[in-house]
């Protein structure tokens, strides 16, 4: 079992995957194990299949989903890294709350390209029984995680973002409250530049040149016109709209150079608070932004309320 060092403390996946384990519930998963150079199990993460029942099986063994899988050319995300964000969302949500991780349906979170494999949604309300409400502007997408919420008789709520142009606009609606809105933005600017990083990926993997990718991805997870910063830009200019209606609005942020001036549009927003949170996650680093207008009374009784 190799470890993954510096996960949150909460994170079930910090010691590795247990394979033993994984096989016992998932038997399909033992066809696509290997052994590594140093005799441990593993999987081939080039073969989307492999990555794909990887996925089923922690996904079962850890968080209880009974049934999950994605319709082919969809991302496909690697779990632990995922789950990452979801506890430190809940530290965020703590800080508001007596230093108390919220837990139960009250606390209402809004994903937004929540994506056909619904991974948020799943992981953190089997890890906080949050209520999770999952927008999608692909109508593939929204199907996919339709059949995974009947299925396993989630709750969770899904709704399609009609038009492109919108992120929290036709998707919150009047006198709806959210705890938080948490997002994984598109980061290429263009079909042109995610299929350069996709050879890019498999040119370092040896692989030569490919126009596949282990993890996959539509068009809508992939690429934004203007890339991540203006994805992000959008959703900050958004947000104003709906001040009092969110405890804290949410992003990650893949790319460091982005930062300041993603800064610099916050400060014009006049938010009254926001914060970058650092994730360490084994050789990378990822991170997400978060802001709110409330200053720390109003998250108080915000919190309190649901």
């Amino acid at each position: 079992m190799a470890t993954k060092p510096k996960l949150h403390p909460r994170n079930q996946h910090s010691e590795g995957y247990d394979f033993v384990r994984l096989v016992a519930q998932t038997p399909e998963l033992e066809a696509f194990t290997t052994r590594n150079p140093s005799g441990q199990t593993t999987i081939d993460f080039q073969n989307v299949n492999a990555v794909r029942m990887l996925n089923r099986a922690l996904l079962k063994a850890h968080y209880d989903i009974d049934y999950w899988d994605i319709p082919a050319n969809y991302l496909c995300p690697p779990i632990p890294g995922r789950v990452d964000y979801i506890h430190y969302l809940a530290d965020l949500l703590a800080e508001s709350n007596d230093r108390t991780t919220p837990r139960g349906r009250h606390i209402k979170v809004l994903d937004i390209g929540t994506g056909a494999s619904l991974v948020y949604p799943l992981t953190g309300q089997s890890e906080y029984g949050w209520h999770f409400t999952g927008v999608d502007i692909d109508a593939g997408a929204i199907n996919s995680a339709r059949k995974i919420c009947e299925f396993n008789s989630s709750g969770i709520t899904l709704r399609q973002q009609s038009k492109p142009e919108n992120i929290f606009r036709g998707v919150i609606q009047l006198n709806e409250a959210f705890h938080l809105t948490m997002c994984n933005p598109p980061f290429h600017a263009s079909i042109g530049q995610a299929n350069k990083g996709t050879q890019r990926k498999w040119k370092n993997l040896g692989k030569g040149h490919s126009t596949k990718l282990n993890f996959g991805g539509q068009n809508t997870e992939l690429w934004y016109p203007g890339g991540e910063i203006k994805f992000v830009a959008r959703m900050i200019e958004q947000s104003v709209e709906f001040a009092d209606q969110c405890l804290w609005f949410t992003s990650l942020v893949s790319k460091k150079d982005n930062l300041q001036p993603l800064g610099r549009i916050l400060k014009r927003a006049k938010v009254a608070e926001y914060k970058v949170v650092d994730m360490a996650q084994g050789q990378k680093t990822s991170r997400f932004v978060a802001w709110t207008y409330m200053n720390k009374n109003q998250r108080s009784l915000f919190a309190k309320s649901g």
